[in-house]
């Protein structure tokens, strides 16, 4: 597993021109309607990462020039599907199982699957299909106190959200500055198929559903 890892992030590394952009979210209501929820649903427990998926395949239902992949030979592939890959650490490295259709699909559900996921990865018992392919990437160490950081590619996909941990911080609102809980977002582009402009697009998106999660329960 290490000598993948090792192999596929060298090869990222080396050709992918990764470029990052960053933005600050205030999750205050985030955490405010992930609790409401948790309360009234006894069969999921949905995460501050559960919502951060629907916030991102929603996004890149609304950016689709952002849902694409680097097919070589000067080519890409446009993506029909929002797939999510996320990264889990396992005993010895990590694996990215695969939230398919992630737009179409609920908070309720998304927990759901992730959890299943999650466990089959910790077992060892993902399939192939579960674990290949895959349109965008999430990589969450919030858990680990990590407050920024800037993830690798995971080609031939074009994006990947590195997502810190939420922490108290002073924020100005009208003038005056006011206690938030903001969580950084970092989202490393490969410039071969998405600009600086999509990329932010996709961000700036992406931050507007975090910041305003009822939107998203639609």
């Amino acid at each position: 597993m290490r000598r993948v890892i090792a192999e596929r992030m060298t090869e990222s590394k080396a050709t992918v021109p990764h470029f990052y952009l960053t933005v600050d979210c205030e999750i205050d209501e985030l955490l405010k309607v992930r609790s409401e929820i948790n309360k009234r649903i006894e069969t999921a427990r949905i995460s501050v990462n559960d919502i951060v998926i629907r916030a991102c395949a929603l996004a890149l239902r609304e950016v689709p020039a952002a849902n694409v992949s680097w097919a070589g030979e000067g080519s890409m592939t446009r993506h029909g599907t929002v797939d999510i890959s996320v990264a889990v650490a396992i005993p010895g490295g990590l694996v990215t199982p695969i939230v398919r259709n992630a737009d179409a699909r609920g908070l309720v559900e998304i927990a759901a699957e992730m959890k299943a996921l999650a466990a089959r990865a910790r077992e060892g018992k993902l399939t192939p299909e579960e674990y290949q392919g895959g349109s965008f990437s999430i990589s969450n160490l919030g858990m680990y106190g990590v407050k920024s950081f800037d993830a690798v590619i995971n080609p031939p996909q074009a994006c990947i959200l590195a997502v810190g941990a939420g922490e108290p911080r002073p924020v100005v609102r009208d003038g005056a500055i006011v206690p938030a809980t903001v969580m950084s977002c970092t989202l490393s582009v490969d410039h071969r198929v998405v600009d600086g402009a999509i990329g932010a697009e996709l961000l700036g998106a992406i931050k507007r559903n975090i910041e305003y999660p009822p939107a998203m329960l639609a």
